[in-house]
Parts: structure tokens; sequence; C-alpha cells
């Protein structure tokens, strides 16, 4: 969204309201953006107490448009329903790893009835399914909006990738996400130890997160240390992604993830386990190396038949021409802004 703001132009305004007190994403808006950053304490375990915070916020601020996301700022939504009543879009992007294949009754039941009369916007095909089917939202109320990658941000960092030993060198399976217990960046790890009896590869791993030092010792302790290397964060994942032969993707639960379109913008082939629309989103030529979610020992053996591969690149370049035709960014700010200027149409503020 940040990224997105950029590129609304200057008849939108912003109030941004970090309800974890995150404010990390900050750095990606242009100055000359008008955004406002606040951060408000809510109990959130007191619902009466969050829904009476939540509605003396939006009274005081009288937002055209509210805009919310993901279940963390349901008691917006909720608050919006009961008392606001201002113009409403629900983003939904996805699931922590305790709803991965199952979702949880109390909140389908919150979502149903908060999100009825409002814009719910999903990235991905499976999360339209479960809007229209499961939170029984109207058809007329549900847009599918792909995410959107600047694919030029990617030509540039791979014409001045100064790899000059990538013939020579092991191959490297990499990933980049944040080290949280739902990317399960520790099945990859598993993968990979099987994937090393086999051949000479390294495994890159470039995010961070409370899973890190798990992550470590697990790789120790499997004797991967000499093989597996922790980059930390990266402010720009494509610097990181032209160090790759192979993205692998190991999460427990995605939607449309951006690390997997940043991969294949890169032109990389990718070794994923099936989730969310992973298997949609990548070329044809690369869908034989989607397996399933809890198979440690297909994602090996995509990994290996990936690394055996002499087709590996044209498989990169099929992902890459895909982005370029089905996930521009442009596209995307494009929906964003008709989405905020029809809603604001019903505003009264």
């Amino acid at each position: 969204m940040a990224r997105i703001f950029n590129d609304l132009g200057a008849a939108f305004r912003h109030v941004v309201i970090a309800l974890d007190g995150a404010t990390g994403a900050a750095a990606y808006i242009g100055r000359d953006v008008d955004c406002t950053i606040v951060s408000i304490p809510i109990a959130k375990a007191n619902l009466l107490a969050s829904l009476r915070a939540c509605t003396s916020e939006l009274v005081r601020r009288r937002p055209d448009v509210l805009v919310t996301y993901n279940w963390g700022a349901i008691e917006w939504a909720m608050a919006n329903r009961l008392v606001t009543r201002f113009p409403h879009v629900h983003h939904e992007a996805g699931f922590g790893k305790e709803e991965a294949v199952r979702q949880f009754r109390r909140r389908i039941v919150f979502r149903r009835w908060a999100l009825q009369h409002s814009t719910i916007v999903v990235p991905s095909r499976t999360l339209e399914n479960i809007a229209l089917t499961e939170w029984r939202l109207p058809k007329a109320k549900v847009i599918y909006v792909p995410n959107g990658i600047d694919i030029t941000r990617f030509n540039i960092a791979r014409t001045t990738s100064t790899s000059s030993t990538r013939e020579s060198r092991p191959l490297v399976i990499g990933t980049v996400a944040p080290l949280r217990s739902e990317k399960n960046v520790g099945r990859l790890v598993k993968a990979f130890s099987l994937v090393r009896t086999r051949a000479d590869l390294r495994l890159m791993i470039a995010g961070e997160g409370p899973e890190r030092p798990a992550l470590e010792k697990m790789s120790q302790d499997m004797g991967l240390g000499a093989w597996v290397s922790f980059v930390g964060h990266v402010d720009n994942p494509e610097e990181v992604l032209s160090e790759f032969d192979i993205f692998a993707l190991s999460s427990e639960t995605e939607q449309m993830p951006n690390s997997l379109l940043e991969a294949m913008a890169m032109g990389l082939p990718v070794a994923a386990v099936d989730v969310g629309d992973v298997r949609k989103m990548v070329a044809p030529e690369n869908m034989p190396f989607i397996v399933t979610r809890g198979d440690t020992q297909a994602l090996a053996e995509a990994i290996i038949q990936l690394a055996g591969l002499t087709t590996r690149s044209e498989i990169g370049l099929a992902n890459r021409a895909r982005v370029r035709e089905k996930y521009c960014h442009s596209a995307m700010v494009s929906s964003w802004r008709a989405i905020f200027a029809e809603a604001a149409l019903g505003s009264d503020s």
C-alpha cells in the first residue's frame, strides 16, 4: 500500500493508523505524498473498549473512506457498521498459520456481519472464493485486484549484477520472507538437507523475524552451517534476488505473495508449495515444480529437478513474461484508484 500511495497522486491524502505500532513501511512513501502516520493503542482483549476507541477515532477523523486491512482491523469495520457508517473498503490479503487449513468459525461470523455492506478487495482467486462462499458476502462487493510489480526495478538489478563467478560457483537456492512461523522456512531447510545429499547447492535465506535463531540452530544441528547463509532483512529484494538461481517458497499459508512476483520478475524459476494462488501465478512451464504443501520430499525433488535442467533459464524468462503480462504495478494502482474514488462518492464528509 505504501508504494500504491506514491502513484495515486495529489487527489488523495492518507492517515495510516499502525495498530501494532510498526511503521517501517513509511520508508517507502515518497516525501511529496500527503500521509500522516499515527499509532493508537487498542485493547484487543476487550471488544467493547476496542469498539469505543475505534468509534471515537473515526468520529474525530471523519474519513472520506475507511480502509481496513485483514482480520487485525476487524474492530474498525465493526465500529463503522454499528455507529459511524463511513464508506468502507476492506483489504483482505491472507491468514496467519492458525488459519492455514481451516478458518475459525467465530472469525467467519464476524467477517460475514461486519463486511456485509463494505467493498472487499482480495489479491487472489482463492480468497475471492472464500469471501463469496464462506463469508457469504455479496458478489458485487468483492473485487479481485492482483498484486502488481514494477518490473523495471528488476531490469536494473539484473543488468547491474556483478556476479562474475556465476558459471563456476554452486547454484544458489534462495528465499525472501519474514522469518515467522507461517512462512515455515524450516520446511525449506529440511528440504535442502535432502537436496545436499545429491547436489552441490547453497541455500540463502533473506529476511528477519522471531524464527531466525531457531532456523540457524536447525541448520547447524543438521550439519548445514557451511551451506546455508542468513542475510537478514533486505530493503531492496532485487539485490539479493540477483544472487539466486532458483527461488523457493515453503510457506504454510499464502494468497498472492509479493516475494514470488518479485522472483518471477527477476526471471527466476520457482520451486514452491501449492498454497493460495501460487500455482496460478507461475508460468505454465513452471507449474510442475509446485508441490503439495506438506510434502517436504516433493519440494526437495522439485529443487533437484530444476537444478539439473538445461532449460532452467527459459522457465525463469517465462515467469518474467507472465509478470509483465498479468501483474503490472500500474494496472494495480489504477484499480485501487478507481475503488477509492467510487467509495468516496458515498461520503458525506
